[in-house]
């Protein structure tokens, strides 16, 4: 079966502004102010927690990564609690997905948020349903841009990697495309916008209404 991989983070769904603020609510835990802002700082979100703390340390000219490891998990705890404030799905979304799965195409998502959060926020979003895989970060003992966790997510949603597509927003997924030998559409409406045209992938996703089009072309 034809199958459409999706990223989520930045792909399906802008969820900086809930990332950010479970970041910011680290440093507030001991005595700093907000680190990251949540539209200058929309980027660095979309490459996960410890990035995020990494950046706020940096900013405060101090913490290293045994700091990092040890707030990273108060950050996901803090991002579970408000992992649906913010985030919304991107505007044509759930058509676009909707219209691929009628067209007889699997759909799954692949991600590099963990696996809990990832079911949580689909579920809250009331999305779950239209993806026969989510495959997250610590699924497998490795992520992306390894291929491994991308074969996985296509051959639970039922389909063949040789006949699979994945739409991303970033290097990370072009990287991940190139390693499974399969075509990568990548979204410009993300925060990294036409930037990602940098990356040389198969196609641009400037509007999702475009999607169904783009796939059938690259994959049939």
């Amino acid at each position: 079966m034809r199958t459409v991989i999706f990223d989520l983070d930045g792909t399906l769904a802008d969820t900086s502004a809930d990332l950010i603020a479970a970041a910011n609510a680290c440093f507030r835990g001991f005595g700093h102010g907000d680190m990251l802002d949540p539209v200058a700082d929309a980027l660095t979100a979309f490459h996960g927690g410890r990035a995020m703390l990494r950046l706020g340390f940096s900013r405060l000219g101090q913490g290293g990564e045994a700091e990092v490891d040890a707030q990273y998990p108060i950050l996901l705890a803090a991002y579970e609690e408000g992992i649906d404030r913010e985030t919304r799905l991107y505007p044509g979304a759930i058509e676009a997905v909707e219209a691929l799965r009628a067209a007889g195409y699997a759909t799954g998502i692949c991600t590099n948020k963990p696996e809990r959060l990832a079911e949580v926020l689909m579920t809250r979003l009331g999305v779950r349903g239209l993806f026969g895989s989510l495959i997250g970060a610590d699924t497998l003992p490795v992520r992306k841009p390894d291929p491994a966790p991308y074969r996985l997510s296509v051959e639970r949603a039922g389909g063949r990697v040789e006949n699979s597509i994945l739409i991303g927003d970033t290097d990370t997924d072009r990287q991940t495309g190139r390693a499974a030998g399969v075509p990568v559409a990548l979204v410009t409406f993300g925060p990294a916008g036409q930037g990602v045209a940098g990356f040389a992938p198969e196609a641009l996703i400037d509007d999702f209404a475009d999607l169904p089009e783009i796939v059938r072309g690259l994959i049939g």
